[in-house]
């Protein structure tokens, strides 16, 4: 043994400091539930990757005085208590570039599509600090949904935040959707993002996404209900750093996170797990924080830092229609504004189900189109008082000529509101039915003829004003009184041979 001694005493004496390599190996303590408690890692930092057995990878989520708390990123089942941990001193990354368009992958960047790896030159941490104040411009372009009742009521601009919240089924991923198909003709680049959903309503996405064509330029990140808790929690920021890339090259992205509410969940089991204090609804006292500076990251940059944009439209469900509840009220105090659907409405088929009463945008109407915003007021005026009068019209209350000709203006703005699903209507269409909206012109059309009499006048306005369309579009223009006055009359004209046709 002493022979031994020397012999490595002699050994570690010869060899010089730059050859010697020195790794931190941790003891795995406890595992429950995809979460562990490793010993021996002094220096560890948070969110650094650690490697397990058969490569099973985990991150470092919590740091205790003599102990690191893991959240495992793939399936733990092969580990117990006892095996080794080994650090790989970098944090959680993702890969990032064009060549994640039209892929489907997992949040660490492993495809899901059966296709080969993609092949990408760049990797972005998963966590990032959002853009500097200064750094930031105004909200000023807008991003068009083509849903008539979002793009007029309750506008979205490029590196707007905007919750969509309500109840199961009511249509909240729809709306997301059919934003992400109405990018088809613009130069917007799509991220979906799905955390904790069914496997098949991710299929279903996809291929509504293949179908209507835009799944080419569209990156979808899956952290489905049966991936394990840390890998639905690195989800979004996973998402986000993708988007961000984009947004730094100059480009305008939209991201969808469907949802933060899986995405709250995940993230308190795995707070119990690794034994953080639970505060209201057990959720730890940091969930607003997690949310807060994800968000965050979404925004529109200067022109000196690139000018691209970030909008993020998360999604949150809520139960009964409580938008009082914790989660949701954390995530509308960060947002710029929040679309309510109603079950109630859906239950009577007005789809989409948007509450425009508790539905609001607080700055895309800057980002608006000018000819859109001159319509918006007497739009929502009148409609605000379609539905209160409308409550006295149930008890069957004799109503004056005034009021009564008020409930025919709302029940037709109502009709022109509804929209099928995956039919986005462009915003200069969406103009010219407004336009014969406001001017009464839809008063008398029954509402079984409404979809008709829209299809009238879209094709009235492409045939006359093709170019005056396009200056509205692209030069941000703004009919005049006398242009205006004409275009009224060529579609009153065009809807009075509907009408005749009706007799």
């Amino acid at each position: 043994m002493t022979e031994q001694k020397k012999a490595l005493k002699s050994a570690v004496k010869n060899k010089s400091a730059s050859d010697i390599q020195v790794d931190e190996i941790g003891i795995i303590q406890s595992l429950s539930a995809g979460t562990a408690e490793v010993n021996g890692l002094p220096f560890a930092q948070m969110n650094e990757v650690l490697t397990f057995k058969n490569n099973i990878k985990g991150m470092v989520q919590k740091l205790n005085k003599n102990s690191v708390g893991v959240v495992f990123l793939s399936n733990p089942e092969e580990l117990t208590a006892g095996d080794k941990a080994y650090r790989t001193e970098q944090v959680l990354s993702v890969p990032v570039g064009d060549a994640l368009l039209g892929r489907v992958i997992n949040p660490l960047g492993e495809p899901l599509d059966g296709l080969d790896f993609p092949i990408t030159t760049d990797s972005y941490p998963i966590e990032r600090p959002a853009t500097p104040i200064m750094h930031r411009a105004p909200v000023n372009t807008p991003l068009q949904t083509g849903i008539k009742a979002i793009d007029s009521f309750i506008p979205i601009g490029r590196g707007q935040r905007e919750l969509i919240l309500g109840d199961r089924q009511t249509g909240k991923t729809a709306i997301a959707i059919d934003t992400i198909i109405n990018q088809k003709e613009t130069d917007v680049i799509c991220i979906y993002c799905a955390i904790g959903q069914r496997a098949t309503a991710t299929a279903r996405v996809i291929n509504d996404l293949t179908m209507a064509g835009v799944i080419h330029k569209t990156v979808i990140i899956v952290a489905g209900g049966d991936s394990p808790a840390g890998l639905q929690y690195v989800a979004p920021y996973a998402a986000t750093s993708i988007g961000e890339y984009f947004m730094e090259q100059g480009k305008d992205v939209l991201i969808i996170y469907d949802d933060l509410t899986a995405h709250a969940r995940a993230y308190r089991q795995l707070s119990l797990l690794l034994r953080t204090p639970p505060g209201r609804e057990a959720f730890p006292g940091d969930i607003f924080y997690i949310h807060a500076r994800l968000l965050e990251r979404s925004t529109h940059l200067r022109e000196q830092f690139g000018g691209g944009s970030l909008t993020a439209l998360p999604i949150v469900s809520t139960e009964a229609s409580n938008i009082s509840a914790y989660i949701p009220t954390n995530i509308i105090s960060i947002t710029d504004g929040q679309i309510y659907l109603s079950a109630e409405s859906f239950q009577k088929g007005m789809l989409p189900a948007i509450d425009t009463g508790r539905s609001v945008s607080r700055v895309g109407g800057d980002a608006q189109l000018p000819a859109y915003r001159s319509l918006v007021g007497p739009l929502k005026l009148f409609y605000a008082q379609f539905e209160e009068l409308e409550s006295f019209a149930r008890f069957s209350t004799q109503l004056d000529a005034e009021s009564s000709r008020r409930i025919k203006r709302g029940e037709a703005i109502r009709a022109v509101l509804q929209q099928g699903l995956f039919h986005p209507m462009p915003a200069v269409h969406q103009i010219a039915v407004f336009m014969a909206t406001n001017a009464g012109l839809l008063d008398d059309i029954p509402i079984d003829k409404i979809n008709e009499a829209q299809e009238t006048i879209i094709r009235a306005f492409q045939t006359k004003y093709r170019v005056l369309a396009r200056k509205i579009a692209e030069k941000k223009y703004k009919p005049t009184e006398n242009e205006t006055a004409e275009i009224i009359e060529t579609f009153q004209k065009a809807l009075s041979v509907l009408k005749s046709e009706d007799k």
